[in-house]
């Protein structure tokens, strides 16, 4: 089991990761992905029960889902770092032929992906259905999703969460990235979300709260939030962010949703990012 410690270390690596592939490919979505990547760290790293051997089912397994899959940079770097396919895949991202697609996909067979995601609104309803079939078949291991906060402004999510809280859907964790940020502006001024926490309670969940760059806060309220699983409510986690995180350019604008770094910006982030596990 990684130590906090151990985390952060990776958390850094994957951070690189995200800028290289990025940079590499002269496109994709570096800014949520950099704010991502210590939750994700941890979930793959001390987490999740799950094992790089991929099963498409998931039986007997903790099983993930990336609503918001625009962030595939950090997603790939932490399936890579964690054994699922080699590290130096990375280096194809975006490319001709490459598994490594701009929004995860499943025909070209990456170990890890379970469904194609990037169609802003469908994952939680991805990630109900599997709930629900993990209950029909006794399987009593947890499903856990991930979405934008801007994502937040799709009809489909809020369909979803009252179909999850009448059906009692308790095996689920949904974690929200609120950054503020989306590709048009601060979600304040695009859709204003209002009292998210208000929101989902009205909705029937149970609602936590956190630091999404504390390491030691995600491990404790992701553990408290499988506490709270299989008690008739299902869960969500509003997870504060900071977009472009590690970055000091980058950091808390939207103006990196969707744009790579040139060649100076790419060598201004990677010295501010430190190099713990090995560049691909």
């Amino acid at each position: 089991m990684a130590t906090i410690k151990e985390l952060k270390r990776i958390a850094a690596q994957v951070r690189r990761d995200i800028i290289r592939q990025t940079a590499g490919a002269n496109s994709g979505h570096p800014g949520g992905s950099l704010g991502c990547a210590d939750f994700l760290t941890a979930l793959y790293f001390r987490v999740m029960k799950h094992n790089p051997k991929f099963k498409m089912n998931g039986k007997d397994e903790d099983m993930f889902f990336l609503s918001n899959g625009h962030i595939s940079p950090v997603w790939y770097s932490v399936l890579a770092r964690s054994g699922y396919f080699k590290v130096k895949e990375l280096a194809t991202f975006r490319k001709i032929n490459s598994r490594l697609q701009g929004h995860p996909a499943t025909h070209e067979g990456l170990p890890g992906i379970r469904v194609a995601s990037g169609s802003l609104g469908q994952g939680i309803s991805v990630a109900i259905g599997t709930a629900l079939a993990k209950k029909l078949d006794g399987d009593k291991r947890m499903v856990y999703v991930l979405t934008g906060d801007g994502e937040l402004q799709e009809g489909q999510v809020w369909e979803a969460l009252m179909f999850a809280s009448h059906h009692k859907v308790d095996n689920l964790i949904t974690v929200v990235d609120w950054n503020g940020q989306q590709i048009d502006g601060p979600t304040k001024k695009v859709m204003a979300l209002g009292n998210l926490e208000a929101k989902w309670k009205s909705f029937g969940w149970k609602v936590m709260n956190m630091d999404g760059h504390n390491m030691s806060e995600i491990l404790k309220t992701l553990a408290e939030a499988k506490k709270e699983s299989g008690k008739g409510k299902p869960i969500c986690i509003l997870m504060k962010t900071s977009m472009g995180k590690g970055v000091d350019f980058m950091e808390g604008t939207h103006k990196w949703h969707g744009k790579a770094t040139n060649a100076e910006q790419t060598k201004i982030a990677l010295s501010q990012l430190e190099e713990t596990l090995g560049d691909y």
